[in-house]
C-alpha cells in the first residue's frame, strides 16, 4: 500500500507539472494568441493603468506557470506553489465561469488540493 502512494505521488506531480510547463511555454511561443483570446479586457485595462502591458501580463502568466510546474516536478516548496496554482485556478474560473474548456482547471484543482493536503513526513 505504502509503494502505490508514493506512485500516486509521483504520478499527480508529473501530470500537473506537464499541464502548467506546457501552458508556461506555450506563453512564450504564442503571446499573441493569449493576449487576444484569453486575458480579459478588464484585466488588461487594469494592468494598463498602472502602466504593465499586456504582452507582459502574458508573460508574467507564463513564468509563474513555469515556477508552478518546476516546484510540482521537483518538489520543492510545493506546498506554497499548490496554494498559488489553487488562487490563480480560482481567480480563472470566476473571471470565466465553468465551461468546456475551464472545467479542466477545477480537475486541476482537485489535483493541487491532494498535493496540498499530502501527508507529510510518511515514509513510503
Amino acid at each position: 500500500m505504502f509503494q502505490s502512494l508514493r506512485y500516486s505521488n509521483i504520478f499527480l506531480r508529473l501530470g500537473l507539472a506537464a499541464v502548467f510547463i506546457w501552458f508556461g511555454v506555450d506563453k512564450f511561443l504564442h503571446p499573441e494568441y493569449w493576449l487576444s483570446s484569453w486575458i480579459p479586457q478588464s484585466s488588461l485595462l487594469i494592468a494598463s493603468r498602472i502602466g504593465i502591458s499586456g504582452m507582459d501580463v502574458v508573460y508574467v502568466s507564463g513564468v509563474f506557470e513555469l515556477l508552478v510546474g518546476a516546484s510540482v516536478l521537483s518538489n520543492i516548496f510545493i506546498k506554497i506553489f499548490s496554494v498559488l496554482a489553487l488562487m490563480f485556478l480560482v481567480a480563472i474560473l470566476l473571471t470565466f465561469g465553468i465551461s468546456e474548456v475551464i472545467i479542466r482547471d477545477v480537475g486541476l484543482m482537485g489535483g493541487f488540493l491532494a498535493l496540498l493536503f499530502w501527508p507529510e513526513n510518511r515514509r513510503y
